[in-house]
């Protein structure tokens, strides 16, 4: 059977090779290309899909934040949880996180809504389903996606020490089994969304926690800043 090759940072693709190669990531491969086919608009680009896993190697993960699924809006998704591309709208839920960054910090809200530089410090932006149709939201749950986070999730349990995972909303919490707790950090609160964010995410402070516990550990701090 011809291998699945992905194109994914070396350290990723080390670790995640062998999951290419299962049957549900081919059937996940396959029902992409069918709907590409059928001229189904898919998010992100292919070449952004695992745009997380490119800025944030395995060796410098520290934070892992778990989103859903990609936004569904032309041009948003570019392969980071919460985050879109310079110049585009902030959207509601992003919004919240950059209110409760100024209460808890006393960042001004920055002009673009891009956490790149998030990633590039060492928070891995993961949904947990990496890809969308086109103003369909969550038209790509049932694909087996989340078979694969959830090894991610799993395999940075494994691999890595004193990591702060944010588990924000219920979605994110019920991955909380599938993190060794005595090994990491797990900070849960409400999901930003305007339905819930007042019902625990504002207040949270998982900010400035975050950086406690990297402080604690001699880690460098993740500088929130944007601008």
């Amino acid at each position: 059977m011809q291998r699945v090759e992905v194109t994914i940072e070396a350290s990723w693709k080390n670790l995640l090779d062998d999951q290419f190669q299962q049957p549900y990531f081919r059937s996940i491969v396959e029902a992409l290309r069918k709907e590409k086919a059928q001229g189904i608009t898919i998010y992100p680009p292919g070449s952004l899909i695992f745009h997380a896993f490119n800025l944030t190697p395995l060796p410098q993960v520290k934070v892992v934040l778990l989103g859903q699924d990609p936004y569904h809006g032309p041009g948003q998704a570019h392969g980071l949880c919460f985050s879109v591309p310079d110049r585009m709208p902030f959207p509601p839920s992003l919004q919240n996180i950059f209110r409760e960054l100024q209460n808890d910090l006393g960042f001004k809200p920055p002009r673009s809504g891009n956490l790149e530089k998030w990633a590039r410090q060492g928070v891995l932006l993961l949904n947990a389903i990496l890809t969308v149709r086109a103003n369909q939201a969550a038209s790509h749950q049932h694909l087996g996606w989340q078979k694969f986070t959830d090894c991610v999730i799993r395999l940075i349990s494994e691999q890595r020490q004193g990591v702060v995972f944010l588990l924000w909303g219920k979605f994110a919490q019920e991955k909380a089994g599938l993190i060794d707790s005595s090994r990491h950090y797990v900070l849960r609160a409400a999901h930003p969304s305007p339905l819930s964010a007042a019902n625990g995410f504002f207040g949270c402070r998982h900010f400035s926690r975050t950086n406690e516990l990297l402080r604690m550990q001699g880690l460098a701090e993740i500088d929130w800043r944007l601008e």
